[in-house]
């Protein structure tokens, strides 16, 4: 037991020392500042004037040893709470994480109330004076047809 748990934790921090995949980790959870509102190591735009320098930044604070979450904070510090990907889950940004399931539930609920209604309402009644039109009132009803569409 105690050798399964050694291995997994051995295959869970294999890859916690390379540089690379930290990088590749960190650079996806921030946005491009030049107002593209592309993951940072995304930006596809050419000649992009702050991609660049926070790939350069993000590389040197990853080739630091800094931590995932100081990285992050320093980057929140220069370029504002915008630069990140997802918001945090803290304070008010919590209603970001929140909102989206409380639409869908409302949603979901106001389908079933709708469909519930709709299932439950009374068939039409039938006017009693209403009778089957039969014999010379339907060819009278025809022929006033024919004779109003016409060309």
């Amino acid at each position: 037991m105690q050798c399964g748990f050694l291995c997994l934790a051995i295959f869970i921090l294999i890859g916690s020392g390379d540089e690379a995949a930290r990088f590749d980790h960190l650079g996806h959870q921030l946005m491009c500042i030049c107002g593209c509102r592309q993951i940072l190591l995304e930006c596809n735009h050419v000649g992009c004037p702050d991609s660049d320098g926070m790939r350069n930044e993000l590389m040197a604070a990853v080739s630091r040893g800094d931590s995932d979450s100081l990285v992050s904070q320093a980057f929140v510090q220069k370029y504002g709470p915008t630069v990140l990907a997802a918001p945090t889950n803290t304070g008010f940004n919590r209603t970001a994480w929140i909102v989206p399931f409380v639409a869908l539930g409302f949603g979901l609920m106001t389908v079933v109330f709708i469909v519930r209604a709709w299932r439950s309402r009374p068939a039409p009644a039938l006017a009693e004076d209403l009778r089957p039109v039969r014999g010379a009132d339907l060819e009278q009803f025809r022929a006033q047809a024919r004779k109003e569409t016409e060309l």
